[in-house]
């Protein structure tokens, strides 16, 4: 028995210092600077554009409501506050709920392991990641305060549609700022790092309530306190208020024409599409709207003057499938505004001259 320990231990060692010298430096993280937001601004400043591969929007600790570390906390990592980087109880228990599971329905990672997964190691699965990935939690923690390492798990993380980081999320899925979030709305946005597109409100909305309520209840991996605790009374309903940008269309000229002409090619796309610049240009937003309407309405009016010309094209089963598919990616995208004049597949003619253009009608989009 003894000779065993032993033996274990030195394999334990052996591996550790294999592994030690190759991996990357903790103190790296002191110096994050992840890809941002350029935004484009008119002439007054209000925005007409973003431009961004990754859209975040990096926003301090101290701007998060208490209530929403408390709800990704409760949901990814219970016990934060209390371990150094790696969480033996969350791991045992994680692994026999997913063998009652007969498969993975919670996992064992510390959110200290989810930076060092995000922002030093690749995804990849295997045992000498996560080896690598206990050692530089480990270290990171001993290198990071808490509200550290919550700042790049909160900045970093992806919650769906585009969005990365908890203020893009609060725009994409409320149309506020994060410290404007409420329980309701902290609690669903702390489910979506399991499966953002399982989960996501606009997709699966009654999925994305369960998951809400996993989070809020007694069988996440921990407890959030709310008022009313005893009654246990959840938040009140949901609205999700997708974030819309109205100007994007006025900024044809500048967003066309935004690589820079003097840098290098290479140079220009990083700093443009992750260098989160502030672009002012002299447009004048009202001005261009008002006149963008206008060229809009009369070219309108002159095509209803010349009457009904047919369809756009005849499509097959599958071509409307593809159709019909590519709008409602589209629409999740960007929901439709009253006003607006959509494509639409006429599958009857009752005799109706000009069927072949649909009406948005108003109204708030709601789940």
């Amino acid at each position: 028995m003894c000779c065993n320990a032993v033996h274990r231990s030195a394999v334990l060692l052996s591996a550790y210092l294999y592994v030690a010298g190759t991996l990357p430096k903790v103190e790296s993280l002191a110096d994050y600077r992840p890809a941002v937001v350029t935004r484009i601004l008119s002439d007054n400043g209000s925005l007409i554009a973003e431009i961004y591969d990754e859209r975040r929007i990096v926003v301090p600790v101290s701007r998060m409501p208490r209530r929403l570390i408390e709800a990704f906390v409760a949901a990814e990592d219970a016990n934060f506050f209390q371990h150094r980087g790696i969480d033996l109880v969350s791991i045992m228990r994680a692994a026999a709920k997913n063998l009652l599971a007969g498969g993975v329905v919670q996992g064992g990672s510390t959110i200290t392991q989810q930076v060092t997964k995000s922002l030093l190691l690749s995804p990849e699965r295997s045992f000498e990641r996560k080896f690598k990935e206990a050692i530089l939690a480990y270290r990171i923690e001993n290198r990071l305060s808490k509200e550290e390492i919550l700042y790049l798990y909160l900045n970093q993380i992806f919650l769906g549609h585009g969005a990365y980081g908890v203020q893009a999320a609060a725009e994409n899925y409320f149309a506020k700022n994060v410290e404007q979030l409420t329980l309701a709305e902290c609690s669903l946005l702390a489910g979506l790092p399991r499966a953002p597109s399982r989960y996501s409100p606009y997709h699966s909305f009654k999925q994305a309530k369960e998951r809400q309520h996993y989070v809020l209840g007694p069988h996440g991996r921990g407890k959030i306190p709310y008022p009313s605790r005893g009654r246990r009374r959840l938040p009140c309903p949901l609205t999700i208020r997708p974030r819309r940008s109205q100007q994007m269309d006025a900024a044809a000229f500048f967003h066309r024409n935004r690589s820079g002409a003097t840098w290098r090619p290479a140079t220009a796309r990083e700093l443009l599409y992750r260098g989160g610049l502030e672009v002012h240009t002299s447009l004048n937003l009202a001005q261009q709207v008002a006149a963008q309407r206008a060229v809009r309405d009369n070219l309108r009016e002159y095509d209803k003057r010349h009457g009904y010309r047919g369809p756009l094209a005849a499509l097959d089963a599958a071509a409307e499938s593809k159709f019909l598919q590519e709008q409602a990616e589209e629409f999740i995208k960007r929901p439709p505004a009253a006003g607006d004049l959509l494509e639409a597949v006429v599958t009857d003619d009752d005799g109706v001259v000009g069927a072949g253009e649909a009406r948005q009608p108003a109204g708030p989009h709601r789940p």
